[in-house]
């Protein structure tokens, strides 16, 4: 009825109004005409909400907003009968269809009819054009419909002229100016809330009206245009930074800010910036005012491009509004700005004005009115309003109350935080002990309550708001599921010490993706927000900024900060990386303080999703919780009461989809019905459709993805707005309701992005299996390469192309919780699986394209064809990754990959071995290791990385060659199963007769094939000896050598053995007398007998079985001369370092071992590494380390001080360290973690010398707590371990530690930075023997000197 009447008065263009609960005496038979009745009202709200809903539906969608404008919100008039204690109302509707609205426009609408048989609203097939007769509101018939259009322009100016007869008085007295101003300002909402941004544009601000500003202190400001040169000293923003920390530029400044090839910086939505668009009075700098001329000439382009750059880039349209604010005369600047935003924003649908000043406003009008109509500008304006009272009327909007956040302090009681101070610390979102206590809960409409409940229950992240309403029983309760629990017991023992005293203790929380584990770890932390700070990390911010801020927030109006409770920080879907440099950082902060407490500094709860917590958890069981969608009984209980009672709050059940899966345990067979329900009678031809396909494989392959709003919209075809399109808008309107049932928004509150998602993973996999009709998931996938309309769509862009390449190249780990490790991405899988092979590559083909050919698409595409034995290709592929990045090791590495696997191939499916066959053969595995070389070379050149892989890829093709070369009958072997005629070959200038012409090009490569590989293998030892992972972590290229990349150094003991059986030979030994080729004899038994270089040596000392490592050790002694000072008997370096380490290794085993030599003789053997100088090409690290063990003051050997031993000791520590620093690079923190092998223990000799391995076996615990009792330093606690070390002396100086050699001061390194006491103490500490130096541990100041440390 309202939907007719309204139209036909707009029709007509004539005010009307409409009463419901006024009795019609046609209508309702038994009543008076006009008697007032009223009806019954238990919600008003429905009514505004209910009219709403229908000028949507019923009004064509260029007229909504138009309607909404012209049908003012129903008034309730309260109805008082004596009769009658019920509570009844009078309905009232005006329409007021103004001349600058309706101009030229006909409303034809579209009635909603009840249907009683299926008690539905439906509307009418075809829209009517209504027009008021008398009393009625008829529609108009067909054969006078071209008059009635044609009379639309008599109407108008009738309109027009009734409009205009009024007084200007009358006029303005009739406009409500607070109702404009809320509806203008809040997006046509009536209340304000955080989903909008606002744009300040201003001018000179005078004195008295700075005590009416004080709502802008609560709008969520992106950045002021100031225009007031006087503003830092006595305007606006003097005032406003009292308030909030900002960021204050200039126009030039500002743009390079913001104007880079990256993702906007995440400061730019933490921080208010503040942009001086003519100078600032008080700068010291050259930016001096300037009049409206030389504005124009040399800032004016700067306002352009920063414009445009927010427009275009940074925020997307209609999240912002922008609100010029005009408190003094109008300049040029300040309009020409107006309209820039105005040809940005394709007009002026989201900018407001706000002038108490008519003259203010006259003089801006006529300015503006070059870009729009100054009926336009009128409607958007808020004229004539004091200041006051506009501060007043939006403040009485906003959702909470001005009231300060409060944190606890360690004395028991709070402390204020102001806003600007926890602006200050943009990289945390604090947790308040009185979190969301500012809310006017009142104030909300009843939609918003419900919107905060049902985004949480559909899916979405639980908010501090969810909570607080739980608690304060303004909502239903909020399950705390079993794993809460043990996670506050895991807490509370962290707390209590549980006998660690960790500075920076962690709980970690791994969960089934929608399982509950974010919501429980914030219910940790609002549980705790009253006893300890708590706060969550931006992980958008570097660690160094985190760690800043942490450290601010923990000392934050504290008077002992050695008194601190711990803060708790939640840390979510982070990388590894990331939370071993915060860790580190914030370790070295605390050891820097030198705070000693019982108690941890900080408590890092991650949590992190992944497809195996079990499996995490139970390797690290006393730091870990697992939270997985199998429910305990009590859980289902619990979970099957609550969706008891949502299903009777809610009628409409997409609000509690996720709950009720997780109710059901995510089982498989109920997500597939579900699905199937919902997808009944979905047009598969849809736009709408076709979305939720895209959305659903990204959300299936790509842990975390999701598609921006902006995303989703552009591909809708609902671009950008013009001022005839309706402003309140709803983008779920525009889905069918299958697709609005299977999408959430998300909106993290340290986002500025909107984006929708599947309402869980395994939901989004049904939808691809149930809808893939005829269309597999390669041409989907090819589809959405397709689609240039999401690729060109600016806002989002970078984290939608990130995740389409995820899509193509993210391969699944386990050691980032997935179930497996797989060799192409789990979508590339899948297409080689369920479709073919040459589907994968050909959709990898169209992503190379899509991407501008981009090199690592390349390198896939040669991984994949070399996978499935399509060596030509993937020999094409390589080489055009190559092309692309000549110098990329990893890329190198694929190419050498290529070959290596090529080779392989032919040597096992081939084995037609013609000697044109062989020479392909052989050629393919040189061509290989030619590339491994490459890549070799191209990795020393990287800074930021370390890649290991040619020397792995060397050696594996190497080795395999040669046994290939073994079984060729020109090489045959001998009865023994030696291979003399090869070794022969390959180590002297013998050619057998038969290759000499066919190899003619292979001799020479071939001969220099042991040299490479032992030098290749000696790299690999030196490499694995500096660091204490068992894993190479940087190479992301071969996952399929599962021994190479978890357990490198059982890989090198048997390579090195595969090696030596090839060039082992007695005859050949028994011709040669003691010259090159004995000593290569001697090597390659050496080798066979699992010694030869540092890292199989040392190797020995992890073996359970002592007694066998050493009776090994005691036979590799017996390949050397028994007397090696003699001249004759004179090893080479490598040789000698190895002969060294093979006795300080025995001692350790068996320390009475006969094959010993004594110390004096070690020493003197290596005086080689000292006394010759080749700076050039220095030793190998190993030699320097080894100096550092036999030259360390012996207590026996050197009672007598000898300034020469410091010598060797001074050499030694310096070029550890130059070679340390040039193997370490630009690399991450958490790569550089050095491995000390031996530690100084108590006796003399060799038995000094205490191998790590044995501090190992007297830790109690798994693997990962005896890594948290090495890394927070609870080892040194152990009396066992204490009893085996020595304890020496030294003293710090500016930082800095030092020990005393045999004469002079030497500078040797902390474990831990931190843990060096500030000033000057004398200090002990445990003392380690690592590659990068001598290393100290477990640090104290010297409290007694008296007290003999043993």
């Amino acid at each position: 009825m309202v939907i007719r009447f309204a139209s036909a008065c707009m029709n007509i263009r004539t005010n009307g109004t409409i009463h419901f609960g006024v009795m019609d005496s046609v209508e309702d038979k038994g009543w008076k005409h006009g008697q007032i009745v009223g009806i019954k009202i238990k919600n008003r709200e429905d009514f505004v909400d209910a009219l709403d809903h229908y000028i949507e539906k019923c009004f064509c969608n260029n007229l909504q907003e138009i309607a909404r404008k012209c049908i003012h919100p129903p008034v309730f008039i309260e109805v008082i009968s004596k009769d009658s204690q019920e509570q009844r109302f009078v309905v009232e509707v005006d329409i007021e269809p103004t001349f600058s609205l309706v101009k030229s426009k006909c409303f034809e609408v579209y009635l909603p009819k009840y249907n009683e048989n299926s008690q539905q609203v439906t509307l009418t097939k075809e829209p009517a054009l209504y027009q008021r007769l008398g009393a009625k509101s008829e529609s108009v018939q067909r054969n006078k419909l071209t008059a009635f259009i044609q009379a639309m322009p008599d109407r108008d100016a009738q309109r027009e002229r009734a409009e205009l007869s009024s007084t200007q008085e009358s006029t303005e007295i009739a406009q409500d100016l607070g109702r404009k101003l809320s509806i203008l300002l809040n997006d046509g909402k009536s209340y304000m809330d955080d989903s909008l941004r606002y744009i300040l544009v201003t001018n000179r601000c005078e004195q008295e009206n700075l005590n009416y500003i004080d709502f802008l202190m609560h709008l969520n400001l992106f950045c002021v245009f100031d225009f007031d040169e006087h503003s830092n000293v006595s305007g606006l923003y003097s005032k406003y930074k009292e308030h909030h920390e900002t960021s204050s530029y200039f126009l030039q400044d500002f743009f390079k800010e913001i104007k880079t090839d990256n993702s906007p910086s995440q400061k730019l939505f933490d921080q208010t910036s503040w942009i001086f668009c003519n100078g600032r009075s008080d700068f010291l700098g050259d930016e001096e005012p300037c009049d409206e001329n030389k504005w124009i000439r040399t800032k004016k382009k700067y306002l352009k491009k920063v414009i445009t750059c927010i427009c275009e880039e940074i925020l997307p349209e209609r999240s912002f509004i922008v609100l010029f604010l005009l408190l003094s005369p109008v300049q040029k600047p300040l309009v020409d700005t107006f309209q820039e935003f105005y040809t940005e924003m394709n007009g002026m649908e989201y900018i407001i004005c706000i002038a108490e000043s008519k003259e203010n406003y006259r003089k801006w009008a006529s300015l503006a009115q070059e870009s729009c109509s100054i009926e336009t500008l009128e409607q958007c304006s808020i004229v004539g309003m004091k200041l006051s009272h506009v501060d007043a009327t939006i403040k009485s909007k906003l959702p909470s109350t001005a009231q300060p956040r409060h944190l606890p302090t360690s004395t028991g009681g709070v402390c204020t935080l102001p806003l600007r101070e926890e602006e200050k610390l943009y990289s945390l979102e604090i947790l308040c002990t009185d979190q969301c206590d500012d809310i006017k809960y009142n104030l909300w409409p009843e939609k918003q309550k419900q919107e905060i409940e049902q985004n949480f229950y559909r899916g979405g992240k639980i908010k501090w708001e969810n909570l607080w309403l739980a608690e304060n029983k303004l909502c239903g309760d909020i399950i705390e599921r079993e794993a809460c629990a043990e996670a506050s017991k895991l807490l509370d023992g962290i707390l209590r010490g549980s006998g660690r005293n960790y500075s920076v203790a962690k709980l970690k929380i791994f969960h089934h993706p929608g399982s509950g584990g974010s919501t429980i770890a914030r219910q940790v932390l609002w549980k705790n927000r009253k006893r300890f700070r708590c706060a969550v990390i931006k992980t958008s911010y570097s660690h160094s900024t985190v760690c800043n801020h942490v450290l601010a927030l923990r000392d934050y109006e504290e008077k002992e900060i050695t008194h601190c409770f711990p803060v708790l920080l939640l840390l979510e879907d982070y990388d590894d990386e990331y939370f071993d440099d915060l860790q580190t950082d914030l370790m070295e902060a605390v050891g820097t303080r030198k705070m000693n407490t019982a108690k941890p500094y900080f408590i890092l709860i991650c949590c992190r999703r992944c497809n195996d917590p079990e499996r995490l958890c139970k390797a690290s069981p006393l730091d870990t919780v697992a939270v997985s969608h199998k429910l305990t009984k009590s859980e289902k209980s619990l979970f099957n009461t609550k969706l008891v009672k949502l299903q009777q709050k809610y009628d409409e059940p997409e609000f509690i989809l996720t709950f009720v899966l997780m109710c059901e345990e995510f089982n498989k067979t109920y997500v597939s019905d579900m699905v199937e329900h919902i997808l009944q009678g979905i047009d598969t031809s849809s736009r709408d459709t076709c979305l939720m396909r895209y959305i659903a494989l990204l959300n299936c392959y790509v842990p975390n993805s999701y598609i921006s709003l902006s995303h989703c919209e552009a591909f809708l075809g609902l671009g950008a707005y013009t001022e005839s399109k309706a402003r309140v808008y709803d983008f779920k309107h525009h889905l069918s309701e299958q697709v609005r049932m299977i999408f959430i928004e998300l909106r993290e509150s340290t986002s500025y992005i909107s984006s929708i998602r599947i309402i869980h993973c395994l939901v989004a996999k049904e939808i691809l299996h149930q809808l893939s009709g005829n269309q597999s998931l390669s041409q989907l996938a090819t589809n959405l390469l397709q689609e240039k309309v999401l690729f060109e769509n600016r806002f989002g862009r970078e984290e939608f192309l990130k995740f389409i390449r995820h899509l193509f190249i993210r391969r699944d780990k386990r050691s980032r919780g997935d179930n497996t490790d797989t060799l192409f991405s789990p979508f590339i899988e899948h297409v080689c699986e369920a479709e073919d092979c040459e589907k994968a590559i050909a959709v990898l083909k169209a992503a190379y394209e899509v991407f501008g050919k981009d090199a690592f698409f390349a390198q896939q595409l040669a991984r994949l064809n070399y996978t499935n034995e399509k060596f030509e290709d993937a020999e094409y592929w390589a080489k055009v990754a190559k092309a692309h990045l000549p110098t990329d090791s990893f890329i190198l590495d694929t190419e050498g990959q290529v070959y290596r696997k090529w080779f392989n191939f032919t040597v096992d499916k081939m084995t037609e071995d013609t000697p044109e066959r062989i020479t392909e053969k052989i050629l393919l595995a040189l061509e290989a290791i030619k590339c491994f070389r490459a890549a070799q070379q191209a990795a020393k050149e990287e800074r930021e990385s370390m890649n290991n892989a040619g020397y792995f890829g060397e050696v594996e093709v190497g080795c395999r060659l040669l046994r290939f070369l073994s079984t060729l009958p020109v090489f045959h072997g001998s009865p023994k199963g030696e291979h003399t005629e090869l070794v022969k070959y390959l180590t002297t200038n013998y050619i057998p007769e038969d290759i000499k012409k066919p190899w003619e090009k292979l001799h020479s490569r071939l001969k220099g094939l042991q040299q490479n590989l032992y030098n290749a293998l000696e790299w690999i030892s030196e490499e694995l000896s500096y660091f204490q992972t068992e894993k190479n972590q940087e190479k992301d290229d071969e996952n399929d050598k599962e021994e190479q990349i978890h357990n490198p150094r059982k890989w090198l003991r048997r390579q090195s053995a595969v090696y030596a059986k090839f060039f082992i030979s007695a005859s050949l030994d028994d011709d040669s007398n003691n010259g090159p080729d004995t000593q290569l004899m001697r090597r390659m038994s050496i080798y066979g007998s699992g010694g030869g270089n540092v890292t199989n040596i040392l190797s020995f000392l992890t073996d359970n079985k002592e007694k066998r490592s050493a009776e090994k050790l005691e036979r590799i002694l017996d390949f050397y001369p028994e007397k090696p000072l003699r001249k004759e008997d004179r090893l080479e370096d490598n040789d000698l370092i190895n002969f060294i380490l093979c006795h300080i290794t025995l001692a350790c085993l068996a320390p009475g071992s006969a094959k010993l030599l004594p110390l004096p003789i070690l020493r003197e053997l290596s005086l080689r590494f000292f006394k010759i100088k080749r700076p050039s090409r220095p030793f190998p690290s190993s030699a320097y380390f080894l100096l550092t063990l036999l030259y360390w003051p012996d207590e026996v050997l050197d009672k007598e001080p000898n300034p020469e031993n410091d010598e060797i000791l001074t050499l030694a520590l310096q070029t550890l360290k130059r070679l340390y620093d040039i193997k370490m690079k630009n690399v991450s923190t958490r790569k550089k973690r050095i491995y000390t092998p031996f530690f100084l223990g108590k006796g003399y000799g060799l038995n000094k010398i205490v191998h790590k391995n044995k501090i190992e076996k007297l830790m109690m615990g798994s693997l990962d707590e005896r890594r948290m009792k090495w890394l927070h330093g609870t080892v040194w606690s152990i009396s066992e371990i204490r009893d085996k070390l020595k304890r020496v002396s030294g003293w710090t100086k500016d930082r800095n530690l030092f020990i005393r050699g045999h004469v002079k001061e030497l500078r040797i390194l902390p474990l831990h930075h931190e843990s060096v006491p500030a000033g000057n103490e004398n200090v002990t500490f445990y003392l380690g023997f690592s590659f990068n130096g001598l290393v100290a541990f477990n640090i104290e100041v010297e409290n007694d000197p008296a007290i003999r440390r043993t």
